[in-house]
Order: structure tokens, then C-alpha cells, then sequence
């Protein structure tokens, strides 16, 4: 049976050129090379060691990514059990190692990654990634996202990173964090948060 879901390459580190499986476009939107290209241009060798968390995971793409730049681990999390399949059979083609992947919804799995990671020596870069074709129940997917980096505890945060509709409003401060920087790619940007310096 011929596969024909659209795939994605890995652009750099030691897994560079790997071909990653994406699932169905009417499921989820890959993140686009030139966003994915610029985050990793942001955060270049910051990457080595950090535990990376993707919400909203899809096909890994960009955990993975993290992971072939040599990330410490990385965290995934998914609701859709299509897209989950792919996840795990992208992370089993990579360094499963290194991945550990979780079924479920972001806004109760992530809290508790977070939870788990509180007290450790590691420094994490959350990556969030809400839909942004609203589907039923999904209207207020940005405000609860908000709100989940609000709630965020942990001082072991080295960034958190959103990738959003560029339309969307993004507050200047969620919590402890602060606004540094948007970067606009067409309809989709990334906005990058760190600590509030006191």
C-alpha cells in the first residue's frame, strides 16, 4: 500500500535530510521551513542540552528538529490519534531515546510535564502550537494557551515560544514571562517569551 501522506525533512544536525511523515493537511499544518529554519537561527546552539516540550505536536517536526540539534530530550504532546500514530512512528525513526510522546490534551499533559521537570537542572523551551483552523470547541484555544503559560511555575524556563496566526494580538506579558520579540512569516509568526526581568 502506498503511503501518501505529505512528508517533511529534518534541515539540520546530525539527523539532517531524514524524511519525516506528516499527517493529513486537513488534520494539522505543518510548520512551515522557513519559520521552522528561523526559530532554530534563534536559538542556534542554545539548543544543546535544553529539554524541549512541543504542544500540539502533530508530526514532530520541530521537537525533532531540537533533537537533531542535539537537545537533551524532547516532550510531545498530541489529542489527534492519527497524527499521534505519526508522531511516534516519526520519533522511532529518529532517536526514540530521546522522545517521549504523550496522547492527550495539551492543556492538562503540558501542565504536567512541567510539574515533572520543576525541580530538575535542566533548562526547558516550551514550544506551543495551537490549530488555526478553529474546529468545533476550539475558539478560545489562544486564551487557554495564555493561560497555561500563566500558570507556569517552573524557574527552569529558558523560553517559550508561540507560533500563532499573525492576525492574532499577543499579550505583552503572560505570568512571569515577557514579550522579547514576533516574527512574521506570511499568515503564521513566532513570538518569543522569557522571564520578566525584575
Amino acid at each position: 500500500m502506498k503511503n501518501n501522506n505529505p512528508t517533511t525533512r529534518i534541515i539540520a544536525g546530525k539527523y539532517k535530510g531524514k524524511i519525516l511523515e506528516l499527517p493529513a493537511l486537513n488534520v494539522t499544518r505543518s510548520s512551515k521551513a522557513r519559520l521552522k529554519e528561523s526559530l532554530f537561527n534563534v536559538l542556534q546552539f542554545d539548543i544543546i542540552d535544553k529539554v524541549f516540550i512541543e504542544t500540539f505536536a502533530g508530526s514532530g517536526s520541530i521537537g525533532l528538529e531540537a533533537v537533531s540539534r542535539d537537545a537533551k530530550r524532547a516532550y510531545f504532546v498530541e489529542l489527534d490519534r492519527d497524527s499521534y500514530r505519526i508522531l511516534t512512528k516519526n520519533c522511532n525513526s529518529v532517536e526514540p531515546n530521546k522522545c517521549q510522546t504523550m496522547l492527550g490534551d495539551t492543556f492538562v499533559q503540558t501542565p504536567s510535564i512541567l510539574e515533572n521537570l520543576k525541580n530538575s537542572n535542566d533548562e526547558l523551551i516550551v514550544y506551543i502550537d495551537p490549530p488555526f483552523d478553529f474546529r468545533e470547541g476550539m475558539d478560545d484555544i489562544y486564551e487557554k494557551s495564555f493561560e497555561m503559560i500563566k500558570n507556569i511555575e517552573n524557574e527552569n524556563i529558558y523560553l517559550v515560544v508561540i507560533e500563532h496566526v499573525s492576525t492574532l494580538e499577543i499579550p505583552e506579558v503572560l505570568g512571569k514571562f515577557s514579550l522579547k520579540k514576533t516574527k512574521k512569516f506570511g499568515k503564521s509568526s513566532l513570538s518569543y517569551f522569557s522571564y520578566t526581568e525584575e
